[in-house]
C-alpha cells in the first residue's frame, strides 16, 4: 500500500510510528484513543482485553 492511498491520519500514525517502533502509539480519535495493527495485538494480549 502506498502512502498515497492512506488517509491523513494514518500517514501521520506510520510516521510517528517509524520515530519509535518499540512504543505502543495510542492514537486519540474524538473522544477515544485508539491503537492500531501489532500496537492493538500486543495491547489486547497484556491488558487481557478484547480485541474489535
Amino acid at each position: 500500500m502506498s502512502d498515497q492511498d492512506l488517509t491523513p491520519m494514518m500517514r501521520q500514525y506510520h510516521a510517528v510510528k517509524q520515530e519509535a517502533p518499540d512504543a505502543l502509539l495510542l492514537f486519540r480519535l474524538g473522544d477515544f484513543y485508539e491503537l492500531f495493527f501489532e500496537d492493538a495485538v500486543t495491547a489486547s494480549r497484556e491488558l487481557e482485553i478484547t480485541l474489535t
